[in-house]
């Protein structure tokens, strides 16, 4: 076991059980891994920065990770910039199908660039994840689809609530 801390960064809105896999594989391959949970960005999230954080922590929780190895933190900056001021060395990204390489490696080229000294790892999660997206969840969950082989129990459940919630939104806006 190296002694190396390790980032997994993403919005995370939500946490699926595909992002749960690559977490457990990460924590048997560092001493820490810091979830690096992404404030500022350009997607259009349904849950807010702390909503996700929760979420995170809770099904952390329930499928039973070690959580001595894990750490659950916000940033709003730079991923290299964030990982310097945390002394992290390695980032950790999912990779789930052939189509997320181009933006991924597209993402650990400029990642090396800005901070040649960070190194970028893919991991791949179970192959029963591979088709298994947070924003296909969110589709699902809005249709009212079955969520449970996708997702936590705690984050179907806000999941349930934020559809009714857009629900409730969208009904207005019609009025």
């Amino acid at each position: 076991m190296s002694n190396i801390i390790a980032c997994y960064p993403g919005t995370f809105d939500p946490i699926t059980l595909g992002h749960l896999d690559v977490i457990k594989r990460a924590t048997r391959l560092f001493s820490k891994l810091i979830i690096a949970v992404a404030e500022s960005t350009k997607k259009n999230t349904w849950f807010t920065t702390k909503e996700r954080l929760s979420l995170i922590k809770e099904s952390v929780k329930e499928v039973n990770l070690d959580l001595d190895k894990v750490e659950i933190v916000s940033f709003n900056s730079l991923l290299v910039d964030f990982c310097k001021k945390k002394n992290i060395k390695v980032i950790v990204r999912g990779i789930r199908v052939v189509s997320d390489m181009e933006h991924e490696f597209g993402m650990a080229f400029l990642n090396r660039k800005l901070a040649p000294y960070i190194e970028t790892i893919f991991l791949m999660p179970d192959e029963k994840y591979a088709y298994v997206s947070s924003s296909a969840v969110r589709e699902i969950a809005f249709y009212g689809g079955s969520l449970s082989c996708f997702v936590t129990k705690c984050v179907e459940k806000a999941l349930r609530e934020k559809v009714k919630e857009i629900r409730r939104k969208i009904n207005i806006l019609k009025e």
